[in-house]
């Protein structure tokens, strides 16, 4: 029970905001010692708790060696430097420029330019943060000009931002790769039709939404310029970002680089686009490397602390228990995708998809292989449903991330409303991907 009590111990902890690395850190000592004390019972004395406590973390150095040598982490700071040189080149700002101007005249015609954009971005960047804020400093005042809804306004800049956590390159799939032991080429591949699943039934809610309601998105006067010079104007400016995306996703999905290798590959790539549109500085490669450290360390601190809280958890045999009571859930396999998905849902509510990850999926993960379920599948299930972690209330970041950049007529309440629709298609398309595993790609 030792391992139980210290699985909620941790959630409580994240769920008051205690840092995660931390977190994991301390509840992982504090339990060991627990559970040594455990152990050697009845005889309970300082050197034979310490002896035990160091018996159970013998080989907690060869495993933070291992992470410092996995090379699929190493696409990690590559990804995140490619996505934040791309950021101060304001890619973003180019993108909605020109999209504005060509979708602007349809019923919620910019909302759909904002997704559209989202899904580039995603596909070149993956920077949650960045397109968020981009977005809310660019779209949101168009769309409050012309009249939008701020909640359709609010809800669909959240979701369009948070498209880079599905579509690849995606940290969430590198991550999920290392844990799953799969090759992160195949869950690229594998969350492309998932991706532009979800895309698809963004623009079509939206579509209809603005349809049946005139007063929702009403379309914009006619812009300077004739139809055909607004849509050269997109498309010079979709062609950089989409060379770039054919570089990083084409060499994984060809065969001819490692997710590492493409990662760094987009990096010198980030440079040139950056240096195409005069952005490119000393200054701007200095920032970009010290952010990159800074959200590296954070990743890196927290797997660490995550193997830490894994190896106790394992020592106490919460594992075993874990597995006797899923394992023996009537319809087996059905009832055991409903709960963890269930899980997985209520926990993106109160905290981030780097704690899910680190602490629910590598508990999880040996009772689906004993279940028999497609590993691939059920990893594109898992980054489906953590992408709902940044747009759940109350504390998704993407929510954060609106609200620290939008006018102050636009209200916490509205953005909260805003992204309900948005997390009921996410979940319209992850039950579709459950039932209907073969329209998205797999065969089960």
């Amino acid at each position: 029970m030792t391992g139980i009590v210290m699985f909620f111990a941790a959630l409580l902890m994240l769920g008051i905001g205690y840092p995660v690395a931390f977190t994991f850190g301390s509840i992982s000592i504090f339990f060991g010692i627990i559970a040594a004390i455990v152990e050697v019972a009845p005889d309970v004395s300082f050197v034979a708790v310490a002896d035990e406590f160091m018996q159970m973390f013998s080989m907690m150095p060869f495993r933070v060696y291992s992470i410092m040598n996995n090379t699929i982490l190493e696409a990690i700071p590559l990804f995140i430097f490619m996505g934040i040189v791309l950021q101060r080149s304001q890619l973003a700002e180019r993108l909605l420029e020109s999209m504005g101007t060509l979708f602007g005249r349809v019923r919620g015609g910019i909302a759909v330019s904002t997704i559209l954009v989202g899904t580039l971005l995603a596909a070149s960047t993956g920077v949650v943060g960045a397109s968020v804020v981009a977005m809310g400093v660019i779209s949101l005042p168009v769309m409050l000009k012309y009249g939008y809804s701020k909640r359709l306004a609010t809800g669909t800049i959240c979701a369009a931002g948070t498209l880079g956590q599905i579509i690849p390159p995606s940290v969430i799939l590198v991550v999920l790769g290392d844990i799953f032991q799969l090759p992160v080429g195949d869950l690229f591949k594998a969350a492309v039709f998932p991706g532009l699943g979800l895309v698809a039934a963004y623009i079509v809610y939206i579509l209809i939404w603005s349809l049946l309601n005139r007063d929702v998105a009403p379309a914009m006067p006619a812009q300077e310029g004739t139809r055909m010079q607004n849509m050269g104007h997109a498309i010079t400016s979709i062609i950089p970002p989409l060379t770039l995306i054919v570089l990083v996703l084409g060499s994984i999905f060809i065969g001819i680089a490692t997710p590492t290798e493409s990662a760094a590959v987009g990096c010198i790539g980030a440079m040139v686009l950056a240096a195409m549109y005069r952005k490119l500085s000393w200054k701007v490669v200095e920032e970009s490397a010290i952010e990159t450290v800074k959200v590296s360390a954070m990743v890196f601190a927290i797997l660490i602390g995550a193997t830490a809280f894994s190896m106790v958890f394992l020592y106490s045999g919460a594992d075993m228990i874990v597995e006797e009571v899923l394992t023996g859930l009537p319809g087996q396999k059905w009832t055991f995708l409903f709960l963890v998905m269930l899980v997985i849902f209520i926990l993106g509510f109160f905290i981030d998809f780097f704690e899910i990850c680190y602490i629910v999926v590598p508990i999880i993960l040996p009772i689906a292989g004993i279940i028999g379920l497609d590993p691939l599948w059920f990893a594109i299930l898992i980054a489906m449903n953590l992408q709902t972690s940044f747009l759940t209330p109350p504390f998704g970041f993407s929510l954060f991330y609106l609200k620290g950049c939008c006018p102050p007529e636009v209200r916490t309440v509205d953005i909260y409303r805003g992204v309900i629709p948005f997390i009921v298609l996410q979940a319209i398309v992850l039950f579709s991907l459950v039932v209907f595993p073969e329209y998205f790609g797999f065969t089960i």
